[in-house]
This record gives C-alpha cells, structure tokens and sequence, in this order.
C-alpha cells in the first residue's frame, strides 16, 4: 500500500494490540494479576482473550488492502504466494527462536530439542497468514466467506461428533477433546508445559484450522474498506458488522461454548466481532475525524509491531533467567530484585504487578518512538 493510502487507524488498532500483548504477558507477579489481564481458564472470555485473534484479524484486513489492488492489476499470483511463504516461514522461525532463545546458554535455563515447543503465538500467525494467503490469492471476498465458513462448521463438526479413544465424541473439557487428543499424541513433548491438560496447547494443530477463519474475517472487512464508500458509512458499517458478529457469537456460545485454548468457532466469530467493533471506532476517530493525536502512541508501536514483540520476548525471558544468590544464599532473579524494590515497596500486591507490566510498556513504548522518529520500521 502506498504511504498516501495507509490507514493510520490500522498502524493504530495494531499497535494498541501488540501493546495490550505486552501488558498481560509481563505482570510483576504471576500470582497478582487482576482477572480481566488473564486468560479464562477454559470455557468464556476476559479481556486477554480478545488480543490474539485481534491481530489475526489485522493481518487479514493487511492482506487485503496490501495485495488486492495487485492482485486485481494481474499479478503474478505465484510470486505473490512465493513471498506470503518467504514471509511465514521466517515469522515461524522467529517463534521457534523464541522458544528456544536463551539455548542453555544461562545456567537457569534448560534447553533441549527433544522437549522445545513447537507452536506458539508466532507460529500461528505463520500458518495461518499462509493458509489465508493461499485462499486470498485464488478466490475472490465470496470464496473467502465460504472458506471461513466450512472451516467453522467443519472444526465445530469435528470437535462434537468425532471420537477420542476412551472419551467419545463431543467432550469439550481439556482432557477427552479431540484437539487435545491429536495434539498430544502428534506433538508428543513440543507442547506448551503451562497448558490446562498435559500434552494439549493453546495453539496446536487442530484449533489453528479456525484460527484461519480468523484471518479470513479481517480480509472481508478488508474488502468493505476498501469499498470506496464515504468515510463515516465505513466506519458505521464496521460497527454494525462488529455488533451483528457479537450477536451470532453470543448465540453460538450455546451450541459450542467460547473457548479461547480450544479456539471453538463461536470464539471466532465473537471475537471477529469485537475487533470489527472496536476497530470501526478507531477508524471514525483517526481516519474520518481526524483525531490522531491520542492514537500516536499506538502507531509507534503499530509501525513496528514484530519486532517490538519479538524483543520483548527476548526482554521478558532474560529478566526471569539472569540470576544470582543474595547474602542469604538465596536464589534472586533480576526481575524480581527490580520488582521487590521498585515497586512492591509502595504498592498492594496487585497494583504493584500491574505497575511493573505497564512499566514494560512505557519502556518499549520509548523504544517503539526512537524506531519511529528515526523512520526504522523493521519489516519481514
């Protein structure tokens, strides 16, 4: 997209995203944290629930208005395709990096390729920004929205009627699913150690088919965008679309309950409808109005959105991991020195968690306008 062409609101809602990422993956304390800055533990929804899909979402409403207009102008949809796998494979390769980073190279680190997990955030993105790209390239916004729907139905279909070995069909708690069930057994040891079962992940095989979809909203909403119609008709129609979304997910929740680690179809479909939402706001706001100021600080971030995230994994890991013993002979990590006198001193437990998280922000938020000033904008 040309520079003219950009939507600062885009840059906007992004960087809000990669933001509020930061903000719910770096508490001072795990054991402080305010309910709405956490995952729901299995079935419904949190706030925290609404940050991932919403920047697949956004990679879905870039994929639209970067590469329609080529697309429609003749290009060549092979090459086109060539660079969405040059681009995937090196996102995917940053995730693995970040699971695997620091290598065992810190003493309290353990490292080994026969237990490195294998999905992950970064992955997800990959995959599925191929797999959208695949469709996007060779069907138009009609072939999208039948994609996005039998990948809904047929995930639905797939969790209710077929059978796990030992639990049936149609079991929905985190032991006896079937994403559970293939994922365990496929990615046998590369799964994430947190997770709410053994052996299950939050962004394993199965739940990434409707992860797709997700992407697939973001390119219609693309395409309503990019409608030539007047500014303030496309903003209104983003929250209309957002609201209606929100209705059918709240009505699908009764056939197939919201689940952010399972990614059910009626969590795609909320979901999808909470950034159509939010984003038409920012667009009337940036976009028709003209009211950016506000939003500035989210387009630093915006602007360098990967690369933001991916240091702040590096950031957030080396701050668990760089370690020594006090006088006591105590075991103290350098996060939690900076924690204990910084901020939990002067603070209740949970405001002196939420303090530290935003602390990390604000200082990437440093980072993100150095990177903008001097107009680096790190892409892949």
């Amino acid at each position: 997209m040309k520079p003219a062409d950009r939507l600062v609101s885009l840059d906007a809602f992004r960087g809000a995203t990669i933001a509020a990422m930061l903000l719910v993956n770096n508490p001072g304390s795990w054991g402080s944290v305010y309910p709405p800055l956490l995952h729901a533990p299995w079935h419904g929804w949190t706030f925290t629930d609404l940050i991932f899909p919403g920047f697949l979402w956004i990679v879905g409403v870039s994929l639209t208005l970067s590469t329609a207009r080529r697309v429609e102008a003749g290009a060549d949809r092979a090459e086109l395709f060539r660079h969405a796998v040059k681009r995937s494979a090196i996102i995917f390769a940053l995730g693995i990096f970040l699971a695997a980073f620091p290598f065992g190279l810190l003493s309290a680190h353990q490292f080994s390729l026969g237990t490195l997990r294998i999905p992950g955030v970064l992955q997800r993105i990959a995959l599925c920004y191929l797999a959208a790209s695949a469709i996007f390239f060779y069907t138009g916004w009609r072939g999208q929205l039948a994609w996005a729907i039998a990948l809904l139905v047929g995930y639905w279909a797939l969790l209710k009627f077929v059978p796990v070995p030992g639990f049936g069909a149609g079991v929905l708690e985190p032991n006896g699913n079937l994403a559970w069930w293939i994922d365990s057994r496929v990615l046998a040891g590369h799964t994430w150690s947190g997770a709410p079962a053994p052996g299950f992940d939050p962004e394993g095989i199965p739940s990434t088919l409707p992860a797709i979809a997700t992407v697939l909203c973001g390119t219609l909403a693309g395409y309503w965008l990019r409608g030539g119609r007047d500014g303030g008709k496309t903003s209104a129609g983003l929250v209309v679309g957002g609201l209606v979304l929100l209705a059918l997910g709240a009505v699908c929740d009764g056939v197939l309950p919201i689940n952010k680690n399972l990614w059910t179809s009626s969590y795609v479909v909320f979901m999808a409808g909470w950034s159509t939402l939010v984003f038409g706001i920012f667009h009337w706001f940036v976009d028709v109005r003209g009211w950016r100021a506000w939003a500035q600080p989210f387009v630093w971030y915006g602007m360098n959105a990967l690369a933001l995230f991916v240091l702040a994994g590096v950031v957030g890991r080396l701050l668990g991991l760089i370690r020594w013993s006090d006088d006591a002979g105590a075991t103290v990590t350098l996060k939690g020195w900076i924690y204990a006198h910084g901020f939990t001193p002067w603070l209740s437990p949970l405001n002196a968690s939420l303090a530290f998280a935003v602390s990390f922000v604000l200082v990437f938020l440093a980072l993100a306008w150095a990177l903008w000033r001097r107009k680096w904008f790190i892409k892949v």
